[in-house]
């Protein structure tokens, strides 16, 4: 089933990995010291990251592995983390068929318009069988901290690393604004005045990928 809302076509579809040695945030550098704010909503209105209720994303590429789908589910459920209720999305990956990974990750809207990342819950699977959990946290257990998923004005932050999760030496995501006028042609469909953002894993050196929002 194909999306119902052009946003997110190529966030996953034009994903590139990257040479070099990581991202210039290092580990734990600087230190992560967000200015979380006090009101959230689990009305997730941005226009480059919306979650309304039922929408289904599928994206398709081809791995060293095999051919992988991932499919995304915006759930009607919601989630309480650190006090806070959140948007549930189930992120499913399947490879050449066989789901390899289910994950359940919240988020949730600031008064600003900026989407935040709560936490996520990830099981690995082999067989049928769940084999692991790694990659896993919650804002407020263990010192976990929640990061920005996407900005609300990302020209306003255009060239700045940011963190988009936060758990120290599980998850640590960043993140940088490269534009806001990118043309991205994929098989869904062509999209002009697309969002592209360089990410990349601040514990996995090499790890930088391109995503694009349209």
């Amino acid at each position: 089933m194909l999306p119902r809302s052009p946003a997110f076509i190529a966030a996953a579809a034009l994903v590139a990995a990257g040479c070099g040695d990581g991202g210039p945030g290092g580990p734990n550098s600087p230190p992560y010291d967000p200015e979380i704010p006090a009101e959230f909503t689990v009305q997730v209105t941005n226009q480059y990251f919306p979650l309304v209720p039922g929408t289904r994303y599928e994206f398709e590429g081809q791995t060293d592995e095999g051919p992988e789908t991932t499919v995304v589910e915006v759930l009607e459920q919601t989630r309480v983390v650190n006090g806070v209720e959140a948007v549930v999305v189930r992120d499913r990956v399947y490879l050449d068929g066989e789901l390899i990974e289910d994950t359940h990750d919240w988020y949730a809207q600031d008064g600003d318009g900026n989407v935040w990342y709560l936490g996520e819950d990830s099981k690995e699977i082999e067989g049928g069988v769940v084999v692991g959990s790694a990659g896993s946290w919650e804002w407020g257990v263990d010192g976990a901290l929640p990061g920005v998923i996407m900005w609300a004005d990302p020209l306003a932050h255009l060239d700045q690393d940011y963190r988009q999760e936060y758990y120290e030496g599980v998850a640590e995501d960043w993140a940088r604004v490269l534009g806001t006028d990118r043309d991205v042609e994929v098989p869904f469909g062509s999209f002009s005045g697309c969002l592209e953002t360089e990410d990349w894993n601040g514990l996995e050196p090499g790890s930088e990928e391109r995503k694009f929002y349209c």
